[in-house]
């Protein structure tokens, strides 16, 4: 451990608790904390990361068997280290995305303290820095990141069916298709994570009923590039807000089974039955919005409109790149979205499990600050929070399009590091009397 040794600090969080002091508390070791310990150990910032599973537990035990990374393994990476024996083109397994971090905070040491959690964080009122209470001990620090990411409470809405015959969990507890009980499963939800989840259980020779609201459905690939690359030479990933009316659009992408465009339509055509956004449930019946066609227009205009940027920055740019005609083949109209089903009565079509893919709420209960709107959402610019000392990593849009991806957060902690070496050096400046009686 760097600027704080393992004895030192088993003394001073073990049971008879000492006050400890630090300059900077990272909490959480995600991509997030990993990437900020690494900028501010380059700055000789004095810091400590705390976290209260494993590094990167959210990869280990946060997600399904076969998850693997949304985008290839050149671009999901921090700078300083590659993904070791993984073609670049390859989607890394989750497993070894964990490992990826484990290895890239041990290259550069980075004191991190697993098993520990963070209780509560309080700013002291007749010194500077914060109070932090954890479950071993308590910590004076002069800042505090936050770096636990926006996936953190897994949402089911309001609308689930309280029904004990019907077995009900977040995407966050799917693990495989044996988990599930015999019979047919509704997924709600058709971002990344719901498509994913509903074509392995397809595949798995379940039927299954994917609900699908408002959606953007980038392609896999385009003429030999990843989406990835085509969102970077074309400037999205710098995009620093979203879209007027795209605030809440999840977005259908994939690098399971190598990698390939999510098409709603082809998942219908093998055996899927599509339904539009999950309106309500009443004794065992569930109401569908009338929208289904609509929002996978809407998807197919996002699809077509990177097809023709992309198109676009080849001419101009005179590239030579095999072009793609079949990209823009669709398939036909299927029958569950010709005439779609409105209401579904879920004993009758043998439902017996709903997965809800239905997203993640942030929990800052243990950070109380003023650095909160009415809504309990972070103020904050580029991670900079209104309450100085405080500072936020790996949400969404902190600073652009690409913050919550592991290139993105690597780039965000960057800045946030510059911000807090700047405030050391003014909090190290010494007037003229001051220097003389140092002397």
């Amino acid at each position: 451990m760097t600027d704080l040794n393992q004895a030192a600090f088993q003394k001073h969080m073990g049971v008879t608790v000492e006050q400890m002091e630090i300059d900077t508390l990272v909490v959480g070791a995600g991509q997030a904390g990993v990437a900020m310990s690494e900028h501010l150990s380059k700055l000789g910032v004095p810091h400590l990361v705390l976290e209260r599973n494993r590094i990167a537990e959210a990869w280990r035990t946060g997600r399904w068997d076969s998850l693997v990374a949304n985008g290839p393994a050149w671009h999901d990476r921090f700078p300083g280290l590659e993904f070791e024996g993984l073609d670049p083109d390859a989607f890394a397994p989750k497993e070894q995305v964990a490992a990826y971090f484990e290895a890239y905070a041990k290259k550069f040491d980075a004191p991190i303290r697993t098993g520990v959690e963070v209780k509560s964080v309080v700013r002291n009122s007749d010194r500077p820095g914060f109070t932090i209470e954890t479950s071993e001990g308590v910590i004076q620090a002069r800042r505090v990141v936050s770096a636990t990411g926006p996936f953190q409470r897994p949402v089911i809405p309001p609308i689930a069916p309280k029904d004990d015959r019907l077995m009900q969990i977040h995407s966050a507890q799917y693990r495989n298709p044996e988990q599930m009980p015999e019979g047919a499963v509704l997924v709600v939800g058709a971002g990344s994570s719901g498509v994913q989840i509903a074509d392995e259980l397809m595949r798995a020779g379940r039927k299954v009923y994917l609900s699908v609201g408002p959606h953007d459905r980038p392609p896999r690939a385009y003429r030999n590039r990843d989406f990835c690359w085509w969102l970077g030479v074309l400037g999205e990933w710098d995009a620093e807000a979203a879209r007027p009316g795209k605030e809440h659009v999840t977005i259908a992408v994939s690098g399971a089974r190598g990698g390939k465009t999510v098409d709603f339509r082809e998942l219908a055509q093998e055996g899927m039955t599509l339904v539009g956004l999950t309106k309500s449930f009443n004794d065992g019946v569930v109401t569908f919005q009338a929208d289904l066609a609509e929002n996978l227009a809407r998807g197919d205009e996002n699809y077509l409109s990177l097809l023709d940027a992309a198109d676009a920055y080849i001419a101009r740019n005179g590239l030579d790149l095999p072009e793609e005609p079949e990209a823009r083949k669709t398939f036909p109209e299927p029958e569950c979205v010709a005439n779609p089903i409105l209401d579904l009565d879920l004993a009758e079509a043998g439902v017996t499990s709903i997965i809800w893919a239905t997203g993640y709420s942030v929990d800052f209960s243990w950070l109380q600050v003023n650095a909160f709107d009415a809504n309990g959402k972070p103020k904050h610019q580029r991670g900079v929070s209104s309450e100085p000392g405080v500072y936020f990593l790996g949400l969404p849009w902190l600073s652009r399009r690409g913050s919550t991806f592991i290139w993105g957060v690597w780039h965000d902690a960057k800045h946030i590091a510059d911000h807090i070496a700047t405030q050391r050096k003014y909090l190290a400046y010494r007037d003229a009397a001051q220097r003389q009686a140092e002397d």
